[in-house]
């Protein structure tokens, strides 16, 4: 399965070098050149990473990461919270270590400095991804178990019988 990576980053330069590298690992790539249209792209299409910079003109990286990550951060025109789960690789060519930690409270994965580590970048997103696919694996499993007890559903003699065969020790080997 072919993963999306989202890049998001105001240098031109950055977006395609990265995307060279990135194709070259048979990822698939969108990119946006600024948090607002991050932001549009994430209402039509679920990726599997981001990366994001931070200092960006306009919505600068950390904004755009809350309002990714935090429902609370929402508006009218992105109302929900945007593929929240999807690890978001935070890049920085000046970060300090306030701005990471920053990012790491509003639900950053991981900080990249610049310039970029080509092996670094592959393994933090092959990390990220295993853990974002997880996460919703699980979630899937736990709708299905919710789902299957709610079709038992809730009947008096199905409680009665539930409640006398938890109640009831198990029986005793050659008895």
């Amino acid at each position: 399965m072919s993963h999306t990576i989202l890049i998001v980053d105001d240098e031109e330069s950055i977006r395609t070098s990265l995307r060279g590298i990135l194709e070259d690992e048979a990822f698939n790539v969108l990119e946006a050149d600024s948090g607002e249209a991050a932001l549009r792209l994430l209402a039509k299409r679920e990726v599997s990473a981001l990366l994001l910079d931070i200092w960006m003109e306009g919505m600068d990286g950390i904004e755009t990461l809350r309002r990714i990550k935090e429902p609370e951060q929402m508006s009218d025109d992105f109302p929900h919270p945007l593929n929240p789960d999807a690890p978001v690789i935070m890049m920085s060519g000046h970060g300090t270590i306030d701005t990471a930690v920053q990012a790491t409270r509003h639900g950053a994965y991981d900080f990249l400095e610049k310039p970029l580590s080509l092996e670094r970048v592959l393994l933090l997103l092959d990390r990220a991804i295993r853990e974002y696919r997880l996460k919703r694996e699980n979630r899937e499993l736990k709708r299905r178990v919710e789902s299957d007890f709610a079709m038992l559903g809730d009947s008096a003699p199905l409680n009665v019988w539930m409640n006398r065969s938890a109640a009831s020790p198990p029986p005793m080997a050659g008895c």
